[in-house]
């Protein structure tokens, strides 16, 4: 059975429409949208092939656009300027009264990106779309509207872009899974965002959605293009550059690939027939009558001797592989465009399987796997995934269990380490932290781009720095290596307030000096306080980190529903200007600025923007023009 939900939620008294009539006896009170979108997501978790109609008038709602600022202005990007120059600086009701009027008309038009480039790493240049902010918003709208229907049907081997999920839930999930894998296939699928079929995709979208007015905007922004030195281009594939709607879009058009290889997983999966080999059974027949036999006969003078042979026995077993090589599993998990395959089974079966994804992404999503990054990998040696080494430990060593019971408690289990030379080292050197001394010793060095900074804001760049690494390497079973790392930051860090205040690093030292660690003071409401350098015994920390995947939607927190009275919302609708105090005549707008920390404090708005340490300044007009003149 087919289920159509229509998203229909009313509150207060029921009535009915005649023609030429009002028959109405009292306003119905409109349900905040929030609720709507708990009620959607709540629907496509209990009728997972449910279809869901009349979502477009959902982007008509003022509401869903309060909580679309809100998700936005707090990013760097919110004041970044598109093709024209509208940023989150003047946000108003007439702003989105000015939107659903575009979209209620269909007269809405999305503006085509601005397109820039990045360097990266590797010395290439990546293109970077920047949307206009009016689009940042509708996208945004649409992105609340998509994720309550497809969150609850994703794939739970999908992690990218995803609430309540990250790079740590996919390693917790590779440890659990992976144990026991033969092959590892490393998948990278090329251009993934930029190759995206767009008539596939609105197909795909169809699946789930009967609306084709909501289907059709989503469309525009597919085929809005861009702009490169002031030249239009087409897109006919891709994302929306730097769009808001591009991740959650991915992962539509690849739940289709999750799907496929749901399926390949039900047709490859083969338990052995056997518990266990037969070499190693008959082994365990034998140890287990010599056991009856020591246990039978308590005075016999041959018992020790039995003891010993049952103690030899159980050293040679644990040197056998318990199973055979008789089982297969399939064993997968995803992130964004990457993806990493185990296959319990032989090297012709991964090839064989690499081969099906490849004619499938090709056939069916018109996706090209990379050549380059796509690799078939033997688990004993390292597969690269998410910039962690993961391999299947073979180890034969062995550890008494809190029941007594002596077991090869790491043979099999999945590793994961830090690809030192890879990812640690290449950090220092691109950001200019170490050289490599005549010895070939890297040792730290001043960060010369970051004298401008305060002494404090130089210390709170090393600490953010050293505490990301060591978060996202937190899993790492080699952890213990980062602890050269810290003392590379650390130094780097004294040598740069060093050569800053020309100094020395002995000097520095004394001069922020605090116990056994140093750290430099700053003043706050409560007083005075401390910002010590991370040392390695506070990283440590971190490592006893344990990821824990949701999958219950009901469990998950609203993000669209908050009661705060102190809210944008409710500080936009009273009509007061924050700044001068007037209210109840006039246009009000929303003063934003990209980082309070840069306020000066020389004007009124900024002393006040700094004392509630907020973004955002609800003013009048006239106070909003006096502000940038």
């Amino acid at each position: 059975m087919r289920w159509i939900i229509t998203t229909t939620w009313r509150r207060g008294t029921v009535y009915a429409n005649l023609k030429g009539t009002d028959e109405r006896e009292e306003k119905p009170q409109m349900k905040p949208t929030s609720e709507i979108l708990e009620r959607i997501s709540k629907s496509s978790k209990e009728h997972n092939d449910g279809v869901f109609t009349r979502l477009y008038r959902y982007v008509l709602r003022e509401d869903i656009y309060m909580n679309a600022y809100k998700n936005l202005y707090a990013n760097n990007g919110a004041a970044t300027k598109g093709i024209d120059n509208d940023t989150a600086d003047g946000f108003s009701l007439e702003y989105i009264r000015e939107i659903i009027n575009d979209l209620k008309n269909q007269t809405y038009e999305p503006k085509p990106v601005r397109r820039t480039y990045i360097p990266k790493r590797n010395g290439k240049m990546r293109p970077l779309g920047i949307p206009s902010f009016r689009d940042k918003l509708v996208q945004e709208v649409i992105r609340q509207i998509l994720e309550p229907i497809y969150e609850p049907i994703f794939s739970d081997n999908s992690h990218g872009f995803r609430p309540n999920r990250s790079c740590h839930t996919a390693f917790s999930q590779i440890s659990k899974d992976f144990r026991s894998t033969k092959w590892f296939i490393e998948g990278d699928i090329k251009g993934c965002f930029d190759n995206i079929a767009h008539k596939k995709l609105l197909e795909i979208l169809t699946y789930k959605i009967k609306d084709s007015k909501f289907i059709n905007l989503i469309g525009k922004f597919l085929k809005a293009g861009y702009l490169e030195q002031w030249k239009y281009h087409n897109t006919y594939s891709g994302a929306p550059q730097g769009g808001i709607l591009s991740p959650i879009l991915a992962n539509i058009y690849l739940h289709e690939f999750d799907c496929k290889i749901g399926e390949l997983k039900k047709n490859f999966d083969k338990p052995s027939r056997q518990r266990c080999t037969t070499v190693y059974g008959s082994i365990t027949g034998k140890i287990n009558r010599l056991k009856k036999k020591i246990n039978d006969n308590p005075n016999s003078p041959y018992r020790e001797d039995w003891i010993d042979t049952v103690k030899e026995m159980q050293k040679r077993q644990r040197k056998l592989p318990y199973k055979d090589n008789t089982d297969k599993k399939l064993v997968y998990v995803r992130y964004a465009d990457d993806f990493i395959i185990g296959i319990s089974g032989t090297k012709e079966e991964a090839i064989w399987v690499k081969q099906n994804i490849r004619e499938w992404l090709s056939e069916n999503l018109v996706l090209e796997l990379s050549d380059e990054k796509t690799k078939i990998t033997h688990s004993s040696e390292t597969a690269r995934f998410l910039g962690y080494d993961i391999s299947v430990r073979r180890n034969q060593q062995v550890k008494r269990k809190t029941n007594g019971v002596v077991q090869r408690t790491l043979n099999n289990s999945v590793e994961l380490t830090i690809p030192l030379k890879d990812k640690i080292e290449a950090f220092l050197f691109d950001k200019k932290i170490i050289y490599v001394d005549v010895t070939g010793t890297l040792k730290p060095r001043a960060v010369h781009n970051l004298l401008h900074l305060t002494d404090l804001e130089i210390l709170d760049t090393y600490n953010a720095q050293t505490r990301g690494i060591c978060n996202y390497y937190s899993l790492a079973s080699n952890f213990n290596k980062l602890n050269y790392f810290v003392y590379l930051m650390e130094y780097s860090c004294l040598k740069t307030l060093a050569c800053k205040h020309k100094s020395s690093v002995a000097k520095i030292i004394n001069k922020y000096r605090h116990g056994k660690t140093w750290g430099i003071t700053y003043p706050t409401k409560k007083g005075m306080r401390i910002m010590e350098i991370i040392k390695f015994k506070d990283c440590k920390k971190l490592n006893s980190f344990k990821s824990e995947i949701i999958t219950d939607v009901d469990s998950i927190k609203t993000k669209y529903h908050n009661t705060n009275v102190n809210t944008l919302d409710n500080r936009l609708r009273a009509e007061k200007c924050e700044l001068c105090g007037k209210s109840g005549f006039g246009k009000y707008e929303i003063h934003h600025v990209n980082k309070v920390k840069n306020l000066k404090g020389k004007f009124l708005w900024e002393k006040i923007m700094i004392a509630r340490r907020r973004k955002t300044l609800v003013v009048c007009k006239e106070c909003h023009i006096k502000i940038h003149h």
